[in-house]
């Protein structure tokens, strides 16, 4: 099938936590078949910063954030077979979203798919003549990266006519284990751009410990935390390009996810740098959220912290020789329950009965 697939970008991870998981997931679509086009606009400096060219296995566009250029690409969704809007692009957001219904043909798959449902269905509540709310009844499918039963029970809800999960994953090719690197040596180690809704989490579980435990390293990858006051022994270097994930993973001795307050707050959304850091066989200590055990077993695969006190007793007790244990059977799980081509499967098999859903439709 022809997927055009609007999203914030496929080439840059600069402010844009969901490049992982776009590539994992249409790469494999790609090896099964499907011809990818990504449509990406020119804002917030991503093109300044892009991790990687565009690849072999899609095409990707990049348009002017005005609302000619928009018009142009949103009038090439007619060509495709399956046309995908995801959120959080950034600019002209509830246009794509009409845009893309507009301008599909009436026997297009229409999907939405939502890297950051939370705080979605949060603002759908919370606007009743919210985008999303009237453009679900032209919509075929709902997409999440995460969120598990209280997620699609919310979509349903608001009448969506059917939501799933499409978890964040491991590409084993992209993410696996490499030599250590001494520009990443510390003992806990953590990635994420500062926003609002995570900023106190981090606060409490990486900062606040950190101050309590000086004779411990810590580093503190991502952007905007230049101005964030924080204790000497936290080393902060800023942006980190994806081809240095792997050693930043492997290199410190532990390493911490920290969910957004939503996220955490729903559960059954593990981030791309739970499966990124299990994939480099690093140690990871991740704050509590409902349903880790569904990807990871605790205390055997991965340590889990209920609040930042709990993070420094586990960095107290951990060992290398712990660590490493911990991180190869992370490493063993994930390849074998959480790749990007088992959730390739699942969207390839869900694309199919669409496909035949609308040809039964058009017949009758």
């Amino acid at each position: 099938m022809k997927i055009a697939f609007y999203g914030s970008s496929l080439l840059s991870s600069y402010w844009n936590g969901a490049a992982t998981y776009y590539r994992g997931m249409l790469f494999d679509l790609a090896r099964r078949g499907h011809k990818i086009t990504f449509y990406e606009p020119d804002a917030y400096d991503r093109q300044k910063h892009r991790d990687i060219e565009p690849p072999e296995w899609a095409e990707v566009k990049v348009y002017d954030a005005t609302e000619d250029a928009l018009r142009g690409v949103l009038a090439e969704a007619a060509a495709a077979d399956v046309v995908v809007k995801a959120s959080g692009v950034g600019v002209f957001d509830d246009e794509l979203l009409e845009g893309v219904i507009a301008h599909s043909r009436p026997d297009a798959i229409r999907i939405f798919w939502d890297v950051d449902a939370p705080a979605t269905l949060a603002e759908m509540r919370g606007y009743e003549k919210h985008p999303l709310r009237k453009a679900l009844e032209s919509l075929d499918l709902v997409f999440t990266y995460g969120g598990g039963p209280p997620v699609v029970a919310a979509y349903e809800g608001f009448g969506a006519r059917r939501c799933v999960p499409i978890y964040n994953a491991l590409d084993p090719a992209t993410h696996h284990p490499v030599e250590p690197s001494p520009r990443f040596a510390s003992d806990l180690s953590f990635l994420g751009n500062r926003l609002p809704d995570r900023e106190k989490r981090v606060e409490s579980f990486f900062l606040e410990p950190a101050s309590r435990m000086p004779g411990k390293s810590f580093m503190l990858g991502g952007a905007g935390w230049e101005d964030k006051p924080m204790s000497a022994n936290v080393n902060r270097i800023g942006h980190v390009y994806t081809r240095d994930h792997n050693a930043f993973n492997c290199t410190p001795m532990a390493v911490l996810n920290i969910a957004r307050d939503s996220m955490a707050e729903i559960g059954f959304s593990p981030a791309t740098r739970v499966f990124e850091a299990a994939g480099a066989g690093a140690c990871l200590i991740t704050d509590a959220w409902e349903g880790i055990e569904l990807f990871l077993k605790p205390n055997e695969e991965v340590l889990v912290a209920r609040d930042g006190q709990d993070v420094a007793e586990h960095m107290k007790a951990l060992t290398r020789e712990r660590a490493s244990v911990i991180g190869e059977a992370a490493l063993r799980r994930v390849l074998a329950e959480h790749t990007y081509e088992r959730r390739g499967e699942q969207v390839d098999a869900i694309l199919a009965e669409e496909a035949g859903r609308i040809r039964e439709r058009s017949a009758a």
